[in-house]
Order: C-alpha cells, then structure tokens, then sequence
C-alpha cells in the first residue's frame, strides 16, 4: 500500500512485541509476540489506513519468525528506555479527540515493591518485562509508571485503547501452547533501580494516589479502572495469557489473534464490548483457564471508528487458468492461516455487504508465505455457493466465518520426569507412563471423535499421568473440574477418558460455533438484568450470589420474525436449555420490536465457590433445532433425543402450508453433527456453515456471569 493513501493521520499506535529476552531467571523466550505485532501493524496499517509514520513498532523476534520487511515503520528493540521513549514522542504528537492505541504483547510480571508508600512493603508491583530486564540496569515498566504515561495522554484529551496480551500468573505449561507469565510463578525479589525514566518519584506516586483514591482495587488486578481509556487484558489477575500455533500453524497470542480475526471477518462497526464478547468466546472455548477483562466504556466504537464501515479486505494478484486456484496478496504477517474462507466479489463491486454478489467461496490451502497465500476455489459442495464466472486479478476477498473443528486431536505426553515440581511425577510412577498411556491409545482406536496427533501436527488436549496416579486431560494447564479422577490402575478408566474427551470436543464445538460476519449483529439484544429488570452497571463483569433473581432479556430489532433459542455452558460441562418465559421447544420465533423475559437463578454445583456460566443465544431466519447441542453433565449418558430432524421437518412443512415456507436453515446441518452420539462421529475434519443466500442468515451471541458463594 502506497502511503499516499493512508488517510487516517488522526491515529496513533506503539506496538510492543518481545518473544525474545536477555538471560534472566523468571522469563523464558516466547514465538508469537512479535508475529502479533507484525499482524496487528498490518491490520492498522491497511485496515485503518493509518500511515507508516505514525505507527510505532518495538519488537524482539523469535529467530524463526517469519516476517515482513519493515519499510517506513518506526522501528525500536523494545527496551526499557525505547518503551519510555516511544510513549513521550506518541505523546507529544498526538491532540486532543485523536486516537492513541497501545498493544503490548509479551511477558507479564511480578516484582517486590519499590513503592512501599503506597500499600506498604506487602504490595507487588506489577508491570511489562521488556526485552532488556536481564541487563545489569534491567528494569520492569512498573503499573504505577504505566498509569502516569497514560494519564498524560488522557489529560490532553486522547482517546486511548491499552491491549495488553500478557500476564502476571504463570508455571509450566502441559501441550502444544506458552504462557505469557512468569516461568515459575514467582515474584521477583531482585534488587532493582528506583529511578525511573518516566517521572520523578512524587509524581508517580500522587498520580496513582489520584487515580486510585476512589477505587483502589482494580477489577483488571493491576491497572487503576479508570473511564477514561479503554483497557483490554488477556486474563483475569490469577489466571494465564496463552499463546499457540492457531489452525496448526504459526503461533500467536490467543488475544491478539482473535482480536484480528473479528476486527477483520465482522461486517459491521464494532463495540468494544462486542468485540470482547467475540474474543471471549472464542479464547474459553480454546482455553478454559484464560476469561479476558475489558475496562472502560464497553460501548464506544473501536478505535471511534464511526464511517460507513467496510470490512478489511484483500485482494486476488493472480488466477490459475483453469479457476482452480487463485493468489491473495495477504499471508502470514496478516495472521492467515491454512482452511481460512474468503467469499470473492467481482473487481467492479464495493458493497460488500450483498452477499449475492459473490461469485465464489476460496479456502487457503498450505501455501502461505509471509505476504501471499495461495487459494482453492470451492465447489458447491464444499464452499456453499456455485461459481459465477472467471476470477479476475483485483477482485477483491472477504473473510468469512472460520470452519468449525469437529475433529479434535489429542497429544499422548508419556515423557514427564521425576521430581517434586507440580508438572513432575513420583519416581514410583515414571516408569508407568507408557503403559497407561498405551491402553489409552488402544481404546482411542477406531474412535472418530478424538484422534492423536501425527508427526508435526499440535494438539488440542494433552493426556498424561498426573502425580496422585490419574490420567489428566490438559488445555494448557490441567483442566481442574473433570470429577472424579480416573485411576490408571482402574481397567475401566481408558474407555472413560476417550468418553470423557469426546465430551469436551462438543462442548469445545458449542462454544466456538460464530458468526461475525451476520448481518443480524446488530439487531438483536441480548443481556442480562437485575431482579428489577435494569440492566448491571458493568454488563462485562457480572457477578452474582447463589439463587440471587436475575432476568434475561432477548429483543428482536430485526424487520422479520427470528427463531432463538439460548443455551446455558455450565462449569460442569453440562449444556442444558434456558427456556425462554418458561418454554423449551427447539426455538421460540420473536416477531419484529418482541422482546421476552425470563427469570434466572443460579446455582453453585456442589463443593464449588466460584463459577463461571455462559448463556448463548442463537438466532436464524430459517429453522435449525438446537436442541442437538445439549449435552448432560460428564460421565453421564446423554438421554435419547428423538428424531429431532424429523420434528424440524414437520414444522417446516407446517410454514409451507401456512404460506409461509421457512426453510431448514444450513446451520441445522452443523447442528446434528455435533450433537450426533458417539459411535457416529463426523464424516470430515471441519465443517462450514456458510450460505450466501439471506434467508440463511443466522446469529451468535453469549454473556458470561460469575457465581460467587
């Protein structure tokens, strides 16, 4: 892109990306920090059409990583002093009403105090590692200097977004991803300067006093809960930021990606609290142990983006002759990966937003180097819709809906050590791995649900041989709420764990179903409510009392009658139903301006204090019958669902005599795929719900509330 036709010079952007760090104790290197950087510049660059000159990119690579050249950038290591430096030049630069965005991706950490004033010697200073810590002058950028860097540009009116994909809990991780956390969860106790590059000690000191006089403790864990930026963290204080290798492929912040990949696949102006709620989504159903914080005004438009909003595009540069093939002029550092779709537009269209204007759906297959990605051009079988006609150079691609994996792959780790260490085993038990292990891999066997990973390949879930001498199933980290525990000695417990993985796959399945791209996002409403049916002053971080009333309430915006339905994820891995004003059928139709609402009140499963419940909606134009997607709690047999095709088939047939005809939406087909029993497991590895058509049209959204005894 010519910098001639970035015109948005109102917008700022530091960009902090640090996989590899000088030797230290506490911080081991990463792999996808600067890559996020590389796609978040790219996105900023192209996407929001600001300058080169006007983004600031700090990064310290992983050695392999792939990357693009970084013409006209303002490119720093990412130091103590360059972060400072960076902040004071944006600073300088920027006025009042223009926006400064902040994205820092790498390490969090923990240090003794050099503040004791504040909360005395027991406080913990929290803060960004940067690259340069393990220097005999290293330093931390400490919460308390962060707060005054940003309360600078505050106070001259900016208006600032803070997205920090990092965190301050961290430990060994077990599978195929890093945590951006301390490697032995430990505060550092080194001996380090008290001066700093960014105020002197008094000023520091009363501007956090100020900030946090009316709320010393923040809800984010570190920085003051201020209105007046946005502040996007990747984990709540105690939990942990992961990093992965996305689709199988290169690896990124679970944040970071997701962040990109709704700002780039929706097709109307986002929210940030709708962007969260997207991102949210789709990090739980990767990584239970990872719930993201948004603070601020959830309902200021990203970035004040307020034009006619255009989705992020690229562009086909070349076509095979036979239309089998076609080449984007996007790849890695723009965070595609392989089995990403794009609906293609003609070279002569620019309203993206007509979905019959598509002449054909392509899907990226393993060629993709850092700035190009090669294309199959889908049949009607695979992609949804006919192709209409010769690709051309310059036509232009639109990113639609990831497939949903309805294969999972589980890694088999036969290969701990003895030790006393958390992730280690008793000696007694090493030498028992490879035969628990290897029932477990015969039982897997002929299962077409979960299937171990092949060479090369990074898994979903890790199975190993805990300490006390039970299997355990790993997202990361142990997944904590899977009772009982299942004994390697018990001839019965394979089986069970591959039932048990299966189960998770599901409710993986459930969670990641989306649809960024609907144009029925902004037409429904869907949030939750106080006893008095007032909505909660922070939607984001609702937290309730066992049996404490709540409502629910649904509203149709929309011009046609929508069929929802809304599903409680339950902490015990159970999917049930919320019967909308006391109905369970498959859905309930909404007609036009409706709204509905029904009383909640939830429960604390037994030995439990805390909880995390998410309700999700689902809303179509057509018929689809969700109850395919209700699983009962683990270890229990599901209950026979009857012939739920059968049923949906009925009430079509009821529309048509009517004079209505409603179709079977395309998504139903999904639907009995995910929910069908376990000895009839999916015929592909991932499905697509897409359709061009709009009466196919359907809609995702889901809150989460927090249970606390």
């Amino acid at each position: 892109m010519n910098e001639s036709n970035s015109t948005n010079t109102n917008f700022y952007a530091l960009l902090i990306g640090i996989d590899r760090y000088e030797a230290n104790p506490y911080y081991e290197d990463l792999q996808g920090c600067a890559r996020d950087i590389d796609l978040v510049a790219n996105y900023v660059n192209k996407g929001l059409k600001v300058p080169k000159k006007h983004i600031w990119k700090l990064t310290s690579p992983y050695k392999k990583t792939i990357r693009l050249p970084a013409s006209r950038f303002r490119e720093a290591k990412p130091t103590y002093e360059n972060i400072i430096k960076a902040f004071a030049e944006i600073t300088n630069q920027a006025q009042s009403g223009e926006q400064v965005y902040i994205h820092y991706a790498g390490h969090g950490g923990r240090a003794v105090t050099i503040y004791p004033e504040l909360e005395g010697s027991q406080r913990k200073d929290e803060g960004i590692v940067p690259m340069d810590l393990g220097s005999s002058d290293g330093r931390y950028l400490r919460d308390v200097e962060i707060a005054t860097l940003l309360k600078r540009l505050t106070n001259k009116g900016c208006l600032v977004t803070v997205i920090f994909d990092s965190c301050h809990s961290g430990g060994a991780t077990r599978g195929d991803c890093a945590i951006r956390g301390n490697k032995n969860n430990l505060v550092d106790s080194t001996p380090r300067s008290q001066d700093s590059l960014v105020a002197s000690r008094d000023e520091l000191l009363n501007n956090w006093r100020n900030l946090t006089q009316n709320n010393p403790e923040s809800s984010a864990g570190w920085l003051p809960n201020a209105n007046d930026y946005i502040f996007l963290a990747a984990c709540r204080p105690t939990e942990f930021a992961y990093e992965y290798a996305v689709n199988g492929g290169e690896r990124h912040g679970a944040l970071t990606y997701w962040m990109i990949d709704t700002l780039t696949s929706s097709t109307s102006v986002l929210t940030y609290k709708s962007l969260y709620n997207r991102i949210k989504g789709m990090i739980q159903s990767k990584f239970p142990q990872q719930l993201p914080m948004l603070l601020g005004d959830g309902d200021r438009l990203v970035f004040g983006d307020q034009r006619e909003y255009k989705p992020y595009t690229v562009v086909v540069i070349d076509a095979a002759e036979d239309g089998t093939t076609i080449t984007l002029d996007a790849g890695l550092a723009a965070g595609l990966t392989r089995g990403t779709r794009f609906g293609i537009y003609p070279v002569e269209v620019s309203d993206f937003s007509d979905k019959t204007q598509q002449i054909a759906i392509a899907e990226l297959a393993d060629e993709i180097e850092a700035d190009k990605a090669t294309a199959l051009v889908l049949d009607v079988a695979a992609g949804g819709i006919e192709v209409k006609g010769k690709i051309e150079p310059g036509a232009s691609a639109v990113m639609v809906a990831a497939p949903v994996d309805l294969i999972r792959k589980v890694r088999l780790f036969a290969e701990k050590q003895a030790g006393d260490k958390e992730q280690d085993l008793p000696a007694e038990l090493v030498e028992q791995q490879n035969a628990a292990l290897e029932k477990l891999r015969q039982a897997l066997a002929g299962n077409g649900w979960v299937v171990e990973v092949g060479d090369g390949e990074e898994g979903h879930f890790q199975v190993a041989v805990a300490r006390d001498g039970s299997y355990e199933i790993c997202i990361g980290m142990p997944i904590k709420n899977l009772r009982p525990a299942l004994s390697i000695a018990d001839p019965a417990a394979p089986q069970k764990v591959v039932e048990r993985l299966v189960h998770l796959a599901k409710y993986q399945s459930v969670q990641a179903l989306d649809n960024p791209a609907s144009d029925l996002t902004d037409y429904l409403e869907f949030g939750l409510c106080d006893r008095n049916k007032k909505p909660f002053s922070d939607p984001q971080n609702v937290a309730l009392k066992p049996k404490e009333i709540s409502y629910l309430k649904i509203k149709n915006n929309y011009e046609q009658t929508l069929n929802v339905a809304v599903l409680d994820l339950e902490p015990t891995w159970e999917i049930s139903q919320v019967p909308i004003q006391g109905e369970f059928a498959s859905f309930v139709p909404l007609d036009p301006g409706q709204e509905a609402y029904t009383k909640l009140r939830f429960q604390l499963p037994e030995n439990y204090q805390q909880t995390t419940e998410t309700l999700k909606i689902f809303a179509t134009k057509g018929l689809a019958n969700f109850q395919w997607l209700i699983l009962p709690s683990l270890d229990q047999k599901p209950e026979s669902r009857g012939n739920l095709n059968q049923e949906l088939q009925e009430k079509a047939e009821a529309t048509r005599t009517r004079g209505q005809s409603i179709k079977i939406n395309p998504l139903n087909e999904l639907l009995s795929a995910i929910g069908s029993d376990m000895n009839n497991p999916p015929e592909k590895t991932r499905a697509m719900v897409y359709e061009a058509e709009p009466e196919t049209e359907w809609v995702t959204q889901e809150i989460q509330i927090t249970v606390v005894k």
